[in-house]
């Protein structure tokens, strides 16, 4: 038996459980299924196209069963990969969940429950240890993509929030499936980032990092065009919420030179990264235009933006323009003779030396403050 923390539940009469689940739990006790009437092929839609994906679908296809007796609908690919890639922006940004809400499963087994006390709506929640014995009415596709990525969660903590109920009748089980995706509410992506930071809350920071983050993507002389996947979505392969929280960080406090010349720097910021950015492509040539390098990961993306204040105290040094282009390259030209591309090869000196966004951000400075070398 596997004892979680749980809180026992009721609604009209009917018992059920607030439970915290391990990724280990899930990947063991949850069992995928989809509706099947005896048709070939596996249990996804959604064709496979040659593009990057971090899903061993071979092994993910393995693990869904189909029976006629099965309610959820057949595994949408797309979904799949777009939650995979989220998970791993939330791993690496650590600044949001990955899976904040509850997934709804259903057990066929009844399960026991131990209160903390006489009466008490606390205690801890006994479950079967045997494979497959929860199935996921709604969720199904988060728990996938968790099942996927579990590989990559190493010896960290990680737990989901789940309801569970015990022996429902198939028929309720069915109504319940029916009742929550029946209808689906679909916001549009530009009107979801125009909220972000603006109506829904005022951030100012938010909001100018979302404005940059859009003109990185969406500039055509941008060296990012079309590379950042907004909102989890689309064909780039940048994750938008790693360089969001970094930007936001930066107009939040005092780097650029104070509260003042901060708020002025907002205006002109857009143009500053587009042009900051530009160069870095410039000096890192081959390792850009590369595919074997790994420049354009979170991690030296993120180291990028930590030392764009440094830069632009450089800038404001020379008394150049802060969006100046040249100037801009004349301030990081030391990067391509101290650092070079050699050092963004993924499967050299980036693995070798454990690139963190720290260890690499300290390497940029260096480079900045000494352009010829220590003595």
């Amino acid at each position: 038996m596997i004892s979680v923390a749980a809180i026992r539940m009721q609604q009209f009469g009917v018992q059920f459980y607030q439970a915290s689940l391990t990724a280990s739990d899930i990947d063991k006790l949850v069992r995928f299924e989809v509706l099947n009437y005896g048709e070939s092929g596996p249990p996804v839609r959604g064709g496979r196209k040659r593009v990057q994906t971090k899903v061993n679908w071979d092994l993910l296809e393995r693990r869904i069963a189909s029976s006629e007796k099965a309610y959820q609908r057949q595994i949408i690919r797309r979904k799949i990969d777009e939650l995979v890639q989220y998970y791993d922006q939330c791993r690496q940004a650590r600044d949001l969940p990955s899976i904040p809400g509850a997934v709804i499963i259903s057990c066929d087994e009844k399960l026991s429950f131990e209160a903390v006390e006489a009466g008490a709506s606390v205690g801890r929640l006994k479950v079967p240890e045997r494979e497959g014995i929860l199935r996921a009415i709604d969720g199904q596709h988060r728990l996938l993509a968790l099942h996927a990525s579990i590989e990559h969660f190493g010896a960290e903590p990680f737990t989901v929030p789940a309801i569970i109920f015990d022996r429902v009748p198939e028929d309720h089980i069915v109504q319940m499936f029916v009742t929550i995706n029946a209808k689906h509410t679909r916001l549009n992506a530009s009107h979801l980032v125009s909220l972000s930071g603006r109506q829904l809350y005022r951030d100012e920071s938010l909001a100018a990092a979302h404005d940059v983050v859009r003109a990185l993507n969406d500039r055509d002389d941008s060296a990012l065009h079309a590379q950042i996947k907004l909102l989890g979505v689309g064909k780039g392969r940048v994750g938008q919420a790693p360089l969001a929280q970094e930007l936001k960080k930066l107009f939040s406090g005092n780097d650029f030179g104070g509260p003042k010349k901060a708020a002025e720097f907002r205006e002109d910021g857009k143009k500053f990264f587009v042009n900051y950015f530009k160069q870095i492509s410039v000096v890192f040539g081959a390792a850009w235009g590369g595919r074997k390098y790994s420049i354009k990961s979170a991690t030296a993306l993120r180291a990028f933006l930590r030392v764009a204040p440094d830069v632009v105290r450089h800038l404001d040094q020379l008394h150049a323009d802060r969006t100046d282009f040249r100037a801009i390259g004349r301030v990081i030209a030391p990067w391509g003779r101290r650092i070079g591309d050699q050092r963004f090869e993924t499967e050299g000196t980036w693995k070798r030396s454990g690139t963190t966004v720290e260890s690499l951000t300290r390497e940029l400075k260096l480079a900045l403050e000494y352009p010829e070398g220590a003595a």
